[in-house]
């Protein structure tokens, strides 16, 4: 039997890296599960979807941060619920993540549309990503993200929220003649894409670190372009983490929508 201490370096990162995205997907999943049995107090008929909602925030974020502190106790966490502990900014492996998103759509009934993020930075480097649906009952991740596949449509189907549709986004959408999708979370929009459902998610007005982190690292794994809306990098980890905006999408739709975007 070989001795892992005595493989080589590279394969030794590669088994790490495999090991990150498993717990990854199981923390996501898990959690996920964890709300789902939450949101089943929704069919009560005294429910108050907005303390259900406060407190599937709170249980998510504290499965997912004792979860990651057992597995990876040297490991920083950036939660969206969490306490900013800046002492991540000198860490050299940073999970950064959303307990829920999509909040709003999680105390509606029926709604599928809310996701759990999980997603690992190491040395600066979106390095492994996993996006549960918990609703759908599917996680996507860095390690099983399928490719883009389906063939190019003659117009593209853009994801849009439901509530807020900035203006270069709208413009974007109506330059391309695309048909507009409504979706709730940004793990949902983005998921869309990697699924083929639509072909371009693009974001402005204000997001952070945590609402695109994963779903960008499995966008990524599945050959589809990430950028910001002016095609620069995706830089997490950083002192303020407010990333305020996003463009997902399949790569021949890319150069297009950046040169719309820039108008």
């Amino acid at each position: 039997m070989t001795d892992r201490a005595l493989t080589p370096t590279s394969n030794t990162n590669a088994w790490a890296q495999v090991e990150d995205i498993r717990c990854a997907a199981e923390i996501a999943t898990e959690a996920g599960r964890r709300l789902l049995a939450h949101r089943a107090a929704l069919a009560e008929p005294d429910a108050d979807p907005t303390r259900i909602k406060s407190a599937g925030d709170r249980l998510s974020h504290d499965f997912v941060v004792a979860a990651l502190a057992e597995r990876f106790p040297d490991d920083s966490v950036l939660s969206e619920e969490g306490a900013d502990d800046r002492t991540r900014l000198g860490a050299d492996r940073v999970w950064i993540v959303d307990p829920l998103d999509g909040t709003r759509e999680f105390g509606e009934r029926g709604r599928t549309d809310w996701a759990v993020h999980v997603a690992l930075v190491e040395h600066g480097r979106l390095t492994v990503g996993a996006v549960a649906l918990p609703a759908l009952g599917v996680t996507h991740s860095t390690g099983d993200a399928p490719s883009a596949q389906a063939p190019r449509r003659r117009a593209p189907r853009a994801v849009v929220s439901r509530t807020r549709r900035p203006e270069p986004v709208m413009a974007m959408a109506a330059a391309l003649d695309a048909e507009l999708v409504e979706m709730g979370s940004a793990g949902a929009k983005a998921m869309a894409v990697v699924r083929g459902d639509v072909d371009i998610y693009a974001h402005a007005g204000g997001q952070y670190e945590w609402d695109s982190a994963a779903p960008v690292a499995v966008a990524r794994a599945a050959g589809l372009h990430v950028s910001r809306l002016d095609g620069s990098e995706l830089a997490y980890n950083q002192e303020n983490p407010w990333l305020p905006d996003l463009l997902i999408c399949r790569p021949e739709w890319a150069d297009t929508a950046l040169e719309v975007l820039a108008r």
